[in-house]
């Protein structure tokens, strides 16, 4: 592997982020342009800057990542984990790349978290959640059982736990695009469309909960500690399923203080730039208490942090929109870029791993279509109603990519991290066209527009994160506060 720029500084370093960063908005911006969601031109942008063409088809990249063994050799104009000044090689995962994007996913998940309205949940009543539990459950079992044939390529009943994170793959949703659409066909406000916006998101709390009990309990069994431990007593099933279970009852007790506490803080210096550091500083903490302490994947612990502050409105809405600047200035098109320039390759790519992703990316359509359609047609919807719930929830975006990203770290091969951005760009596709076709039937059905249980034009206030959806995948650009001539610094 060969390096004409090694990157072994933090002044080196800047040049690969004014790279990334050119290159993730300018190709970005065109995949708005088509139509398509910024986070896919990001991938795209990595694998473009990165090795996985130009280096390892063509022999010179313009990001090169020195992973030793029998990586493919090519000359990179700026390499990666190359030489420290005392000829001692990087440790894996301590370059400056993995940790801006390790920040990325953290503050990602932390803004998802923030945008949960609580409330407005338990106002969309039973129907959303079994819409969202459907929408997990059937992907994740067709995810699983279409996985199981291909023990050849690591997954099948040997590694039936890499078998499951497809599934797990399978099951998150992203609700930016149908947003976008129902807002297009005025449909956001309907009790149909509140319910496919609340369900998409209960859908990530259920897909990430369940994430977290799946890399618990396989990280728990790849290392053998010593009777009697901590590390021991983590290692085994039940010993994971109890410290899950911990995580979870700690975290939302000290959720309660830390609510409160910020409610003080707000009422006492509001839209101040203290409550967004304060904030940084739960998400972080939470981060690393759920990943060291408790084996809990560390998204969930920023996802819960997020969830938690979510409950002082004002302060949660100032804090979202001051971290999503930095999030989707920065470490968002990092995390999304490092994706295509470390993650992807097709150098060693089978024809068997090709096959499953077309597999997994085909149940993963039909399983929500299916999942959430079948749910909602048990709430008297009417069939075409029950298919739009279903194309409503089948559409992917960042969150399938964290998943993915968490299983790779778990023991998924990193080969399978093409099925998940074949999966974005086939729901991102056919989202849209579906959505638009079926409600165009229904208004030449003259159904009125009734959104089942014979009511027509139920109007439902719109959701809390409904505005802000489409700006998170590139479908508008993000609305700028007006400047707050009494903030404190």
């Amino acid at each position: 592997m060969n390096g004409i720029f090694l990157i072994d500084g933090g002044l080196d370093f800047v040049i690969i982020l004014a790279i990334i960063l050119f290159a993730t908005k300018l190709i970005g911006l065109l995949f708005r342009k088509i139509g398509l969601p910024q986070v896919l031109g990001y991938i795209i942008a990595g694998i473009i800057i990165g090795p996985a063409i130009f280096g390892e088809l063509c022999g010179f990249s313009l990001i090169g990542i020195d992973k030793g063994g029998d990586a493919p050799t090519y000359t990179a104009l700026f390499l990666l984990n190359g030489t420290k000044a005392d000829g001692a090689p990087f440790a894996a995962g301590t370059d400056g790349l993995a940790i801006f994007s390790k920040i990325g996913v953290l503050l990602l998940m932390f803004s998802t978290g923030l945008g949960t309205n609580l409330k407005e949940l338990k106002k969309t009543g039973l129907a959303a959640i079994l819409v969202a539990c459907a929408g997990v459950l059937v992907p994740l079992a067709l995810g699983t059982l279409i996985s199981l044939p291909f023990g050849d390529i690591g997954l099948g009943t040997e590694n039936i736990y890499n078998s499951i994170f497809i599934g797990m793959i399978l099951t998150a949703t992203s609700v930016a695009i149908t947003v976008s659409v129902l807002k297009e066909l005025g449909k956001i406000n309907t009790k149909l469309g509140t319910t496919i916006v609340s369900a998409a998101i209960i859908d990530d709390v259920i897909g990430i909960v369940l994430l977290s009990v799946v890399t618990g309990i396989a990280k728990a069994g790849a290392t053998e500690y010593e009777t009697g431990t901590f590390q021991w007593f983590k290692a085994q099933w039940w010993g994971t399923l109890i410290m899950i279970v911990a995580f979870f009852v700690v975290a939302i007790a000290l959720g309660f203080g830390v609510s409160y506490l910020f409610k003080w803080l707000d009422k006492k210096w509001p839209v101040t730039h203290r409550i967004p550091v304060f904030s940084l500083v739960v998400c972080f903490f939470y981060s690393w208490v759920a990943e060291e302490i408790f084996g809990v994947a560390d998204i969930t612990g920023a996802f819960l942090a997020g969830v938690v502050l979510s409950t002082v409105h004002r302060a949660s809405a100032y804090t979202d929109k001051k971290i999503e600047v930095n999030t989707y200035t920065m470490f968002a098109p990092v995390f999304f870029a490092n994706i295509g320039i470390s993650n992807i390759s097709f150098s060693g790519m089978s024809g068997m791993i090709v096959l499953l992703a077309f597999l997994a990316v085909l149940m993963g359509l039909i399983g929500k279509i299916i999942g959430c359609g079948a749910a909602a047609k048990g709430f008297k919807y009417s069939w075409r109603e029950s298919a739009i719930a279903g194309v409503g929830m089948m559409a992917r975006g960042e969150v399938a990519l964290i998943v993915t990203e968490t299983a790779v770290n778990a023991g998924l091969p990193q080969d399978f991290m093409i099925m998940t951005v074949l999966l974005i760009l086939f729901s991102s596709i056919l989202t849209p066209i579906l959505l638009k076709v079926l409600y165009r039937e229904k208004k030449s059905d003259g159904d009125g527009g009734s959104d089942g249980n014979g009511s027509e034009h139920v109007e439902a206030p719109e959701h809390p994160v409904a505005h802000v959806a489409a700006e998170e995948l590139g479908y508008a650009e993000p609305t700028t506060p007006a400047p707050n001539t009494t903030e404190n610094k």
